[in-house]
C-alpha cells in the first residue's frame, strides 16, 4: 500500500505563498493524488486533486490561488498556494490511490480508496 509523505508546511502571513510536496510511489497507470485539509473543529475537505488522465479538480475556495501539479519522473505531487488567507490554516494531508477508478472521488475525503500521509501544518496569520 502506498504511503504518501508530505513536506513544505509552515507559517506565513496573509497574502504569502507556500509550496507543499508529497512523495508517493504509484505503479499503476490509473491513479489519483490529492490534497485535503482539516482545520480544528472542522471536517476534512478536499482542496485539489490530479487524475492520471491529466485533469485536475479544485475546491471553489482555492480556485485561482492554488495550483496542483505532479512530477511523474520523481513521483512527487505539489501544491503551490498563493495569496494565502487565514482561513487556509489547517493540517494538509496528501492522499493517493493507485489501480482504482477514483474518477468520482477526487475531492471526497471519506472515500476508502485513499492512502493518507501524516499531514503537514499550514498556518496563515492576518
Amino acid at each position: 500500500q502506498v504511503r504518501p509523505v508530505e513536506s513544505g508546511g509552515g507559517s506565513v502571513q496573509a497574502g504569502g505563498s507556500l509550496r507543499l510536496s508529497c512523495a508517493a510511489a504509484l505503479y499503476s497507470h490509473l491513479y489519483c493524488m490529492g490534497w485535503f485539509r482539516q482545520a480544528p473543529g472542522k471536517e476534512r475537505e478536499g482542496v485539489a486533486s490530479v487524475h492520471s488522465d491529466g485533469t485536475t479538480s479544485y475546491a471553489d475556495s482555492v480556485k485561482g490561488r492554488f495550483a496542483i501539479s505532479k512530477d511523474n519522473a520523481k513521483n512527487i505531487l505539489y501544491l503551490q498556494m498563493n495569496n494565502l488567507k487565514p482561513e487556509d490554516s489547517a493540517m494538509y494531508y496528501c492522499a493517493a490511490a493507485g489501480g482504482e477508478d477514483c474518477t468520482d472521488y477526487r475531492l471526497t475525503p471519506d472515500w476508502l480508496g485513499w492512502s493518507w500521509g501524516q499531514g503537514t501544518q499550514v498556518t496563515v496569520s492576518s
